[in-house]
């Protein structure tokens, strides 16, 4: 089944910016030739350990410097089948505080492109990295979206069914006074237009405070010792070479899938 597409009316008519993958009916999707998903050996669901650092990366992307080294490094391996035949490399490191959440992105990449501009519009259709977590098991989950130029997208989500009207059945898009509470660096221009179509490595640096999560989860505390659940993503769907790739496994198209979501465990205070 090819992915389910808005008509341009639909866009037309103020349809908030999801990702493609998020118009998919979720769970369904294409499989890779005549076998079934049951009859493919399923790949094994990873886990992240994420360290917690004296003190804050400086906001510069500084992949090899002293504080992100201290890191894990996670990468996105698996591909949705639609995908084209680019496969950039694509890894992620994590860090917190008592404060704060710090995310970084290196993407080795081609067929670079990035034109939205406008705070929670369709940055997904832009060379884009996401960040999906869910702090607590009985709350919604946040869908932190941003392209190679900085600009971001980001929903509080407690039900991703598709509405009737194509919208998710309960969600809570950021205002942009909240956006701008989430610190962001970005490597590249704030627009790439033409595309960039020889090899380029960009890097996506987010810091999110915690209490703007609070805002919709209620209390967490210091996340020490915690375990949340967690899902991150490439995406470049309006890109010459589209491409969704992911950390943790799914199943069809939608990113937006928590059951997918794998564990981000927060290494306790040493």
């Amino acid at each position: 089944m090819r992915p389910i597409i808005p008509s341009p009316a639909a866009w037309a008519s103020g349809m908030p910016a999801i990702c493609l993958a998020a118009l998919l009916v979720l769970g369904i999707g294409p499989l890779c030739g005549s076998r079934s998903l049951a009859e493919e050996k399923k790949p094994t669901m990873p886990t992240y350990t994420v360290r917690r650092t004296p003190e804050p990366p400086s906001l510069k992307g500084d992949w090899d410097g002293p504080i992100w080294r201290q890191a894990e490094t996670g990468t996105l391996d698996h591909f949705v089948p639609t995908s084209s035949d680019h496969r950039p490399k694509v890894q992620f490191r994590l860090l917190y505080d008592a404060e704060w959440i710090y995310v970084l992105f290196r993407v080795e990449d081609r067929y670079v492109r990035c034109v939205e501009t406008k705070f929670n519009g369709s940055v997904c259709q832009d060379s884009c990295t996401e960040f999906f977590v869910q702090p607590r098991p009985d709350k919604g989950y946040f869908n932190f979206e941003v392209n190679c130029g900085g600009n971001m997208l980001c929903y509080y989500i407690e039900d991703p069914s598709p509405s009737p009207q194509g919208e998710f059945a309960k969600y809570t898009p950021l205002t942009p006074e909240q956006g701008a509470q989430v610190r962001r660096y970005h490597s590249l221009p704030a627009v790439v237009d033409p595309e960039i179509t020889e090899p380029v490595t960009w890097l996506n640096e987010i810091h999110i405070p915690l209490a703007l999560l609070e805002t919709f989860t209620g209390p967490l505390g210091d996340p020490a010792g915690q375990e949340w659940r967690a899902n991150l993503y490439k995406c470049g769907d309006k890109t010459s070479h589209p491409h969704w790739a992911t950390w943790a496994p799914i199943e069809g198209g939608s990113f937006h899938q928590p059951r997918f979501f794998a564990p981000l465990r927060f290494a306790a205070q040493e």
